[in-house]
């Protein structure tokens, strides 16, 4: 038998070692982000690491795929003679089992994202994900439409399967791995040469593979099938309350999302600087400090503290231009229960009514608008003119909750701070 015959190519062998390191840095991965999620201390990085468990699963299902179609495409090394039958048939079985579990789990873990679920707390909570932060990864179609109680149910039947068989890869894991030196240093076959480079394969004659190949891929896939059946059947989540289920806690909305036109002051218009000026916002997130900013506004401005009854502002923000830095939370706040910017394409805060603390000083109370709750809301800020260009630095907290923000994943607090500090930077001219 040639060189060329008794081993894997090239790429075979780069696929083979390229998952085989990714599957084993899941394992540890997973087993410490599930506890230390649940801990203070240690949630921020915990989420974190939840992220690229997720990415290094998405990169699995990718390298699975390729090395699925090149494994069809290009014939594998001959079994060594000395193999009993029983043996080849384990072995043939084995390789299917892992091709499917290579499948299925990123698979359940994807099924699981996509519920919005978290099992561990038993309640909502909707995570985008995002491939190492160079781009998001929608979730499966169709998951977002069930009810909440059947995604509930689909999330504990996935994590169930998902648990079940990553511990079924371990046990596979181990057999692989104990066959493979077997075969080197007792039956010295030259079996394990076939995959590692530079390894010098062993005598034995070559022999075909068993007769019987569609028997040992149905007992790889039932094997898995079996695993990922008891998994998800042992998770079924105990039936709760709809009450229980219900997890939105936030006022009735006081408006829809249908703003009156503007109309104007009879104040000095002042016309804003993009480029100059700025909105931002701050709060914490897994216990872990964030600061964002919208990256799209618009702001109409009539001020003079000589006439603060003629004065008014109001600015329009587009919800989809929210940036943190975080790939993740920036695909987080375009779900529904956050800022929703596919139903609610902007927010919309009007003042209407000024008041002068004294100095520099002056105070803004008027209405915000996000999605289709309305609040006061009082807005004090610093305003300073200088040859026609006016700088104006303001901040306030809001409450989420009373905007309807993360109130299905999150309406204790437990990951995103209640209070979220904003902070705006106004550069102007006087209108010509």
């Amino acid at each position: 038998m040639s060189n060329a015959n008794s081993r894997y190519s090239p790429v075979a062998i780069a696929l083979h070692w390229a998952i085989a390191l990714l599957i084993l840095s899941m394992i540890p991965m997973g087993l410490w982000m599930t506890a230390a999620i649940e801990r203070p201390d240690s949630q921020a990085l915990a989420y974190r690491v939840f992220q690229v468990h997720k990415s290094i699963g998405f990169l699995i299902l990718a390298l699975t795929v390729v090395r699925i179609v090149w494994r069809l495409t290009h014939r594998p090394p001959a079994l060594p003679g000395g193999m009993k039958r029983w043996e080849a048939f384990a072995a043939g079985a084995t390789h299917v089992a892992f091709y499917v579990l290579l499948l299925a789990l990123p698979l359940t873990g994807w099924l699981y994202v996509s519920a919005g679920w978290a099992v561990s707390q038993d309640r909502a909570l909707e995570v985008a994900t995002s491939w190492f932060g160079l781009f998001p990864i929608p979730h499966l179609p169709g998951v977002a439409e069930l009810s909440i109680q059947a995604r509930r149910a689909l999330a504990f039947q996935a994590m169930g399967a998902h648990s079940m068989m990553a511990w079924g890869a371990v046990i596979l894991i181990a057999l692989h791995v104990g066959a493979a030196l077997k075969h080197q240093f007792i039956d010295r076959d030259g079996v394990l040469s076939h995959m590692v480079p530079g390894l010098r394969g062993g005598h034995a004659q070559a022999v075909q593979a068993p007769k019987s190949p569609w028997a040992e891929r149905l007992a790889g896939v039932a094997v898995v099938l079996a695993v990922a059946v008891a998994g998800a059947i042992a998770a079924r989540p105990y039936a709760l309350p709809e009450s229980e289920i219900v997890t939105t806690t936030a006022p009735v909305p006081a408006s829809v999302a249908v703003d009156a036109p503007v109309t104007t002051g009879t104040a000095t218009a002042w016309t804003v600087d993009p480029a100059a000026s700025s909105i931002g916002f701050t709060g914490t997130h897994a216990g872990k400090a964030f600061e964002g900013r919208f990256e799209r506004w618009q702001g109409q401005v009539w001020f003079d503290p000589a006439d603060l009854a003629g004065s008014k502002a109001v600015v329009t923000v587009q919800t989809a231009s929210a940036r943190t830095g975080d790939p993740t939370q920036e695909g987080s706040l375009q779900g529904a229960e956050w800022l929703d910017p596919t139903q609610y394409p902007t927010a919309r805060f009007e003042a209407t009514a000024f008041k002068s603390l004294g100095g520099d000083r002056y105070e803004a109370t008027g209405t915000l608008r996000i999605k289709t709750t309305t609040i006061p809301v009082v807005l004090p800020f610093r305003f300073d003119e200088a040859g026609g260009v006016a700088r104006v630095e303001g901040a306030l907290e809001l409450d989420r909750t009373a905007l309807d923000l993360g109130m299905a994943s999150d309406a204790t607090a437990d990951w995103v701070s209640k209070m979220i500090g904003v902070r705006i930077e106004v550069s102007a001219r006087r209108a010509q």
